[in-house]
Order: C-alpha cells, then sequence, then structure tokens
C-alpha cells in the first residue's frame, strides 16, 4: 500500500517555503488578490522547466489582467501544502497529487492537459539500461540483487500506477524484492539507469519526451520493458475560494489557449509544443477517479495482506463505493473532447 502520512503544520510550511519562487507569506485578499501565484512541479529542473512555462503565465497574467508568478517545487508535498496554506492560488498537478489537493487543499479541478498528438493520457514505464539484459521476468524474479528507483510517494506514475498494476496483482513489495530501493524525481532516476547507478527504475511516457530532448545521448542509454494501461494526464487545479468570475477567465484561458487562427494562437501553439502538450480540455474533479480507484485497490490489497477481516471488510467496501461512483459519473458525463 503507497502510505500517505499527513505532515504537520509546521513541517508542511517548511517544505512549502524551502522550494524557489516563493509565495508572499502574507496575501491581502484571498479570494481575489493582487497577484496570483501558480505552482509547478520541478520534475526535470527548474532551470528547465521555468523557459518553458515563463510564456504561458505570462499570456495568463495579460489575459485576466493580473500578474501570475511561477512557485517551483521539487516534490509533489510542497505543493499540496502551498495550496493548502493558500500560499499558491493554482497550479500543474499530476493525477494524483491533484487528488489530493482537492481533499486536503481546497483545490478543484478546472481542466485538463492533452498532449501534443491529443491525447488525454499517458503511462507509467518501468526504465533499465539498454544493453544490461534485463527484463520484465528477471526484476520480477525479487532476488534482491537490483538496485530500484521509485517516484515520489505521491507520484501517478512513479509509484502509485506501477503498485497497482504491476507490483501488487504479484504480491510484491519492492523493499523485499530488491537490494535498495530510492526515491527521487523522474530525472534523476532516468540519470540513475543511464549511468548505472541503479538497475531499474520508474518513468513516464511524458518523462521521457522530455528527458531525450535535453539529454539525447543518455537518453539512448535507456530502453522501456514495462507499461501501464493509461493515466488520466495532468491538469490545472485552482482554489476553490478564488472569485468565481476569475476563476472562470482563468478557465477560459486555458481552454482557449492555443486555439485560434491568428498569429497569436500561433505562438500560443509554439509555447504548448516547448511543454510537449497539446492544449487543454475541460474536466472536474471527476476526472481523477481513475486514481481514486487505484488508491483503494491498493488499500484493499494490503488489507488482504495484513489478513484482518474487518479491515478486508472495510477496504471492500470503500472500494466498491469508489468503482460504483466513478461509474455513475462516466455514465452521466458528456462525451470527452479531443
Amino acid at each position: 500500500m503507497i502510505r500517505r502520512t499527513l505532515i504537520t503544520l509546521a513541517a508542511g510550511a517548511a517544505l512549502a517555503l524551502s522550494a524557489c519562487g516563493k509565495p508572499a507569506e502574507n496575501a491581502t485578499d484571498a479570494t481575489n488578490p493582487d497577484e496570483l501565484t501558480f505552482s509547478i512541479l520541478s520534475a526535470e529542473n527548474q532551470a528547465s522547466m521555468e523557459p518553458l512555462w515563463a510564456p504561458l503565465l505570462d499570456d495568463l497574467s495579460a489575459s485576466i489582467g493580473i500578474k501570475v508568478k511561477p512557485y517551483f517545487a521539487t516534490n509533489y508535498t510542497s505543493l499540496v501544502e502551498a495550496m493548502r496554506f493558500k500560499q499558491v492560488h493554482m497550479g500543474w498537478f499530476s493525477a494524483s497529487p491533484a487528488l489530493q489537493a482537492v481533499r486536503r487543499a481546497d483545490g478543484e479541478v478546472l481542466g485538463r492537459v492533452v498532449d501534443a498528438g491529443g491525447d488525454a493520457t499517458y503511462k507509467s514505464v518501468l526504465i533499465v539500461r539498454k544493453g544490461s539484459g534485463l527484463t520484465l521476468d528477471k526484476v520480477l524474479a525479487c532476488d534482491k540483487t537490483l538496485n530500484f528507483g521509485m517516484g515520489d510517494t505521491q507520484s501517478t506514475s512513479g509509484t502509485l500506477a506501477p503498485m497497482t498494476y504491476l507490483f501488487t496483482p504479484r504480491n510484491i513489495e519492492p523493499a523485499r524484492c530488491f537490494k535498495t530501493v530510492r526515491s527521487a524525481s523522474h530525472q534523476a532516476n532516468t540519470f540513475a539507469v543511464a549511468n548505472g547507478v541503479v538497475d531499474v527504475a520508474t518513468n513516464n511516457t511524458v518523462g521521457l519526451i522530455f528527458f531525450a530532448r535535453q539529454n539525447p545521448e543518455l537518453a539512448a542509454k535507456v530502453e522501456t520493458i514495462w507499461e501501464s494501461p493509461p493515466l488520466p494526464e495532468s491538469s490545472i487545479v485552482v482554489r476553490k475560494d478564488l472569485d468565481p468570475a476569475l476563476k472562470e477567465k482563468i478557465r477560459q484561458f486555458f481552454l482557449t489557449y492555443g486555439t485560434g487562427t491568428d498569429e497569436k494562437a500561433a505562438k500560443q501553439r509554439e509555447v504548448l509544443k516547448g511543454l510537449a502538450y497539446g492544449g487543454f480540455r475541460p474536466a472536474d474533479n471527476s476526472y481523477l477517479d481513475p486514481v481514486r480507484e487505484m488508491e483503494a485497490s491498493e488499500a484493499l490489497a494490503a488489507a488482504k495482506r495484513g489478513g484482518d477481516a474487518g479491515k478486508i471488510a472495510k477496504a471492500q467496501a470503500e472500494f466498491d463505493k469508489v468503482r460504483a461512483e466513478a461509474a455513475q459519473a462516466r455514465a452521466i458525463a458528456p462525451a470527452p473532447v479531443q
């Protein structure tokens, strides 16, 4: 089971404030501020991510008439805690931390990403050094000879998806399967695999695109040995307590970005190209239902491993509830716009 323990108030604040691009400590108006802060996970590194996001945030500032500044953090917990303590107003979240922001940080989903090919999904992967001879069967042999790199504990593709779709169905606990298990960013794990520091690591299809763009020689030393089923792409999450009119301006900005036929839209599409995106589409919190199902599945599997009948029954009831709610949401939702 992927354990997510609530960190203390002091620790959360410290984590949030330790990141680059620190937000203002005292907001004058939480619902309609004079300046907005947009959080971004520095999954690769701030130096490479900031130039890609800056043009989009500049365009957002111009569109809504309020300055928008970036807030970079190196882990998902910092992003969620920063929104929880009203230090950021909105942000780009992958699916699992987006769900945590909705649950714990008064967030709501207002749009989702589609990739450059128009797909609204991506995949978790396992990567190894090319020529190492490692296959998926050898990785799953669990003989404690391999060093394994996992993602952030709240990462959808780095931890939750490989646990849900690969390890848990085989009753594999990574800590008991591998010689060592280290948690790091996708970029750090890819460097580690390419350089032979770890034998196998998690990543995702989007992360590999960015890595190949920035480090083509090292990317050529890495190969994929497993892919997950499709996962929900990243989403844009805003605080619920923002002024409704302001939230609608933000929503319309993202949903129309790069969609025109004039020179301005063409420049916007170049910005999206740098982010490996095709644009944004409408979404609400139900977009995260697949993550809720994965979490419930993991909780049920953990309960079964524990053997406590009461905990198993409780986890089964929660799993059935989540699946039923997700099925109901899918049944009433309009067909997605691609």
